[in-house]
């Protein structure tokens, strides 16, 4: 994983938590020493990132990051092409969620901002081990995109509704 890469799988995962994280956890998560995450949260805050380091960790506070959900609807065959489709524009898959009229929302985290974190949530879900979660509600899900600016999630938008993946507000 190259330093930018994991910079940004830092953010996300900093961004995901509700708690703080030890840089000795994101040194083991990302194979690299503590020295390297300590380098690494001084270029993520020079980059605009708010991250406290409190007795207990690193605690992202705010983000220069832009978020939209995206209300979607699509088979399971075209997962990869939606999923490659956000990263390629240079989106991050916060996470993926459904409304089910009996539990109500129910939602995963993801962090997808690679395509080989897309061959590996493929992978995950295309050995059986389990289904992808939109298919409790019949192809229809939501995904938080995360991007650098309104204009990336912008082009994201148009790049989904030229594939048909958004679904219209009625």
């Amino acid at each position: 994983m190259k330093a930018q890469e994991r910079r940004t799988a830092i953010a996300n995962l900093l961004l995901s938590e509700n708690r703080a994280v030890s840089g000795g956890e994101l040194s083991e998560v990302f194979g690299v020493s503590r020295q390297i995450i300590v380098q690494d949260i001084t270029v993520l805050r020079s980059a605009g990132y708010d991250i406290l380091s409190t007795h207990s960790g690193y605690v992202m506070q705010d983000s220069p990051l832009k978020e939209r959900v995206f209300k979607v609807y699509h088979t399971t065959l075209q997962t990869e092409d939606e999923l490659n489709l956000i990263v390629d524009l240079g989106g991050t898959v916060v996470n993926i969620f459904v409304w089910h009229k009996v539990y109500g929302r129910v939602m995963a985290n993801l962090n997808i901002f690679s395509r080989l974190h897309v061959k590996q949530f493929i992978e995950g879900v295309r050995t059986g081990k389990s289904t992808e979660l939109m298919n409790i509600t019949g192809g229809y899900h939501y995904h938080t995109v995360r991007a650098e600016s309104e204009a990336v999630l912008d082009k994201i938008e148009k790049a989904l509704a030229e594939r048909g993946y958004i679904v219209p507000e009625i």
